[in-house]
């Protein structure tokens, strides 16, 4: 048999995709559908005093008007259910959905949306995450206390101490901005109602089965009631796991029994679903005079906005990842983050890990400067060791590999790598950076963790073909690749042979989300042991056919104790080191990457071209978030609602030489000791860019992105 892990086996959805062949949410709409249009608030903060529908309804083509009176259960969210499907007295960001107008045609339901007459009452607007946690700020949410969604401390150590023992101390500010995803595929998708009188939404997302229980809980139905399929997914990174239009197509469908469709165009992707979140870090660090790290002291502040999505996990993980992949013996770290009236904040690739290690890397640099040895040298003598004590007390999960992966990085800049001669009188001046990072594989903190799936193995003589079942959705990032080559690997059959059913919540199980680099280790392992548990079932019987279910748990995570802030955070880590070569130009501020260098231990490549892949295209989102991508928002309202205004990369933006380098050091809980790693790039990109801005200009960089006028800007005041 051919070995098939580690092998480069093609995408069997490639040639649909290239072709135009392959079936995305919008591919799907027919012309017997009823259409959807959304009614948004258009104010970031107001009270509604009446929403009048008589225009809208009189207008031709128009069927209904829905408001919040037509939703059973009005409320939804992924952890906690704060955001009302159609708003009925208060809207809190200029997003909200007010009404939904269902027409025979698009042009009907766009102009029956302008029909329909709200009338508001404005109320003060917070736009300010720090001004919005003061006492006296006004409340986004009304029946809370305060606006402070979430406050996650950690302590470690003896800080006083920390400081005390010190030799150096520095003091920092970093800020963040929002991010968005900018996914190829705005949202869309349809809903009907099935002979059996379910409510079926084909769509896309990053969770068949939660979307499931969301709808089936806002429509007041049993979760067999509701069937989610996903078409073809134009990308994600986070931004499909919030509910965005898949309710409001069940709730129009449900109530009308009659086909819907909804396709949203970009500026209406850009400004109603979430971002990445902003944060500023205020950090003061402290290390010896030969270089170990005493002590960090932390206070990151988010902007939630102004619903609660995955605010409360992304400020765990931020707040965790305050050490990076360091081992400091003494800490106090608060995370906390805000409600505002701005877009809410949630899911992004990186979950919270890029923003803190943005300050991290820079900190551990500037301490290398001060102290006056190498950026490699304090590195070397502060990386997680197998063993080492997170910021939570406890002992590492095993597979600690930051420091093979970071000597692999110097080992091939040393080698490959040296800056070219540069004149005093050039404008173009280069440098290079080098940064760390660290990123949890799946669920923390005690968040319940499985993925299940069932194998079917068919055969006479011997096994001839296999069904695989198992929820697990690709977003583009190749998992269902993945799980048929494990799935062939153990049951020693041929790719071609073995057969995924991954997209129908009614018929795979659930193998959990497509989100914190879990579905290889989790949806894989799940997949593995299932086909071995049916080949062996199928070897002691005379059947044609065998069929196991496997459900996999990962090692168990723990919450934090609130007495000791002691935790077992996470069951896995990725870690990745990258070099980042740049040249500034002194006239204009403008920054270009020359070539990039990023090392990831994968455990186990499943397979090597799509862990090369997502590397290259992980870099070019890390490459805009450091860089170029900026989305503006003031007073709550979104000033960069299209591409033309929020610019992405494009491949002129990347360097051709790009170097991926993958390590295989087995996960011990891994699928042939495989573990995900396609978010890692992004964590220690942007600090990697800002150390080589430095080098290359003697400035440093604190606040992303790194504009050419931020970068000009600070070139100038260091002349003064």
């Amino acid at each position: 048999m051919t070995e098939l892990i580690g092998a480069s086996v093609a995408r069997p959805d490639a040639f649909g995709k290239v072709t135009g062949k392959a079936l995305y949410p919008a591919d799907l709409v027919r012309s017997n559908m009823l259409q959807l249009q959304l009614v948004y608030a258009g104010q970031p903060h107001a009270r509604i005093l009446s929403i009048d529908r008589q225009k809208a309804l009189a207008h031709p083509g128009v069927v209904a008007v829905l408001t919040a009176a037509d939703v059973p259960y009005n409320a939804y969210g992924l952890i906690d259910a704060d955001q009302p499907v159609l708003c009925h007295d208060v809207v809190r960001f200029e997003g909200d959905r007010v009404a939904l107008v269902v027409a025979e045609n698009k042009q009907a339901a766009i102009e029956g949306a302008r029909l329909v007459e709200v009338s508001y009452e404005p109320l003060a607007i917070v736009s300010d995450p720090q001004q919005a946690l003061l006492p006296d700020s006004p409340l986004v949410h009304q029946h809370l206390a305060s606006n402070q969604l979430f406050h996650f401390p950690l302590r470690k150590g003896n800080l006083e101490q920390g400081f005390a023992e010190a030799t150096v101390t520095l003091e920092e500010t970093f800020t963040t901005s929002w991010q968005e995803h900018a996914f190829l595929q705005p949202e869309s998708g349809i809903a009907y109602i099935d002979p059996s009188e379910r409510v079926v939404i084909e769509t896309a997302g990053q969770w068949l089965h939660e979307d499931r229980r969301q709808i089936a809980q806002m429509l007041q139905l049993s979760e067999e009631q509701v069937v989610i399929r996903y078409a073809a997914i134009g990308g994600a990174f986070g931004g499909r796991e919030d509910l965005s239009l898949q309710h409001l197509l069940a709730l129009a469908s449900w109530k009308l029994q009659r086909p819907t469709a909804m396709v949203w165009s970009r500026e209406e992707s850009m400004t109603s679903h979430h971002k990445r979140h902003p944060m500023t870090i205020h950090c003061r660090w402290a290390a010896r005079e030969d270089g170990k790290i005493t002590a960090v002291e932390t206070t990151m502040i988010a902007d939630g906005g102004a619903y609660a999505s995955t605010s409360v996990e992304v400020v765990k993980a931020a707040t965790l990842f305050a050490t990076g992949c360091y081992e400091v013996p003494n800490l106090s770290v608060d995370g906390y983050v805000a409600y505002t009236n701005n877009i809410p904040s949630g899911a992004f690739r990186g979950f919270g890990a890029p923003q803190m290690q943005f300050a991290v890397e820079n900190m551990v640099t500037r301490l290398a400067q001060k102290l006056g040895i190498s950026s490699d040298e304090i590195r070397r003598r502060n990386l997680y060791r197998e063993g080492s004590l997170e910021p939570t007390q406890q002992p590492l999960p095993p597979g600690v590999s930051a420091l093979p992966v970071f000597e692999r990085c110097v080992e091939e800049v040393h080698t490959c790598w040296s800056l070219p001669e540069q004149s005093e009188a050039s404008y173009l001046k280069r440098g290079i950076g080098l940064a760390c990072g660290i990123k949890n594989v799946g669920y923390s903190f005690g968040f319940p963790e499985q993925a299940t799936a069932t194998v079917e193995v068919f055969g006479a003589a011997e096994l001839e073909r296999a069904i695989v079942r198992a929820g697990a959705a690709d977003v583009g990032q190749g998992s269902h690749l993945i799980l048929r080559q494990i799935a062939a690997q153990a049951l020693h059959l041929p790719f071609e042979k073995v057969e995924l059913c991954a997209e129908d919540s009614s018929l795979a199980p659930n193998a959990g989300s497509a989100s914190a680099s879990r579905l290889t280790l989790m949806a894989g392992r799940a997949v593995k042991e299932a086909a071995l548990a049916a080949r062996e079932q199928w070897s002691y019987t005379d059947d044609y056919r065998a069929e196991a279910t496997f459900n996999y748990r990962a090692p168990m995570t723990t919450a934090l104790d609130p007495a000791t802030f002691s935790s077992r955070p996470n069951y896995c880590y990725g870690y990745a080191a990258q070099a980042i070569e740049v040249e500034v130009n002194l006239l204009t501020g403008q920054v270009r990457v020359v070539r990039i260098i990023s090392v990831h231990d994968v455990g186990k490549a499943i397979n090597m071209q799509q862990v090369t892949g997502q590397i290259e295209g992980c870099l070019a989102q890390a490459l805009g978030y450091a860089l170029l991508e900026e989305f503006k928002i003031s007073d709550g309202h979104v000033l960069t609602n299209h591409f033309s205004t929020y610019l992405v990369p494009t491949i002129l933006d990347m360097p051709i030489e790009i170097t991926p380098i993958v390590l295989e050091l087995a996960d011990p809980e891994g699928p042939y000791g495989a573990r995900g790693m396609a978010e890692m790039p992004l964590v220690p990109f942007a600090a990697a860019v800002a150390a080589a801005i430095q080098q290359a200009t003697g400035v440093w960089l604190n606040q992303l992105p790194m504009t050419p006028e931020r970068v000009l800007s600070a070139i100038q005041q260091q002349k003064k």
